[in-house]
């Protein structure tokens, strides 16, 4: 046990006679450990990305709704008695009369 700490710890398992499965398994290691932090940050990236969608997302939603607000208030009919009386305008005094036809019978 003490034997393989300060083995470790001077370095001669990477220099000795059977090292090479030892450079392996380092090798193997830091590659995994690349792998890890890539797919990490490649995950980072993205919660990112998805909260950046989400405030676009209730950015536009805040503008529907002010958009809708405003297209009810211009068809109010008071809004277009309004900008028709600016214009000269003014709505008929004399109702509108229903025309009925009646069917043909043959």
């Amino acid at each position: 046990m003490k034997k393989s700490i300060t083995s470790i710890l001077k370095g001669t398992f990477l220099v000795s006679d059977d090292s090479f499965k030892n450079w392996r398994f380092i090798i193997f290691l830091s590659v995994l450990a690349i792998f890890m932090i890539a797919s990490s940050h490649s995950a980072d990236r993205k919660v990112h990305e998805i909260a950046k969608l989400n405030e676009e997302v209730k950015e536009l939603r805040s503008e529907l709704i002010d958009g809708r607000k405003k297209l009810m208030h211009l068809k109010m009919e008071s809004t277009i008695r309004l900008k028709l009386k600016e214009s000269g305008i003014l709505p008929s005094e004399v109702p509108p009369k229903k025309i009925r036809i009646a069917a043909q019978q043959n």
